[in-house]
């Protein structure tokens, strides 16, 4: 088994985590999945900084928690201070908070104001497209 230390970025937004893979893993694979971890890393990440201050007015609102739970649980998990733990990421464990997220989202999208589905789509998809892709 290696434990591989990933660091991407300045130092003050650096993106970095541990990943484990078999020592006879290929490096094309290894690359892929580092690559698949930090754009996730990075995507909870950029809906933290989108989503909480829109969170803000509804502090203490039961209809908003379950979404902002799912924020906090992703982004502790997807911290670069589970470096600090010596505890890997896993890209499943990601996509599910993702997913979490995105569910929970859709379900708080009318008291956040989303009007259109549009509006809710890009929140979604947008980071992906514009700020990601580090690895590749």
């Amino acid at each position: 088994m290696v434990r591989i230390h990933a660091k991407h970025g300045q130092t003050s937004d650096q993106i970095q985590f541990l990943y484990d893979c078999a020592s006879s893993s290929r490096i094309d694979e290894i690359a892929l999945e580092l690559t698949r971890i930090s754009n996730l890393q990075a995507k909870i990440q950029a809906l933290v900084l989108e989503l909480e201050p829109l969170l803000l007015p509804f502090h203490g609102d039961a209809n908003a928690l379950p979404l902002v739970r799912a924020l906090s649980e992703a982004n502790s998990y997807a911290s670069k201070d589970q470096v600090v733990y010596n505890k890997p990421l896993s890209y499943y464990a990601l996509r599910d908070h993702v997913q979490c997220i995105a569910k929970e989202l859709s379900t708080v999208s009318p008291l956040l104001g989303f009007s259109d589905l549009d509006q809710f789509r890009r929140i979604l998809t947008g980071f992906f497209n514009t700020h990601l892709l580090l690895f590749l």
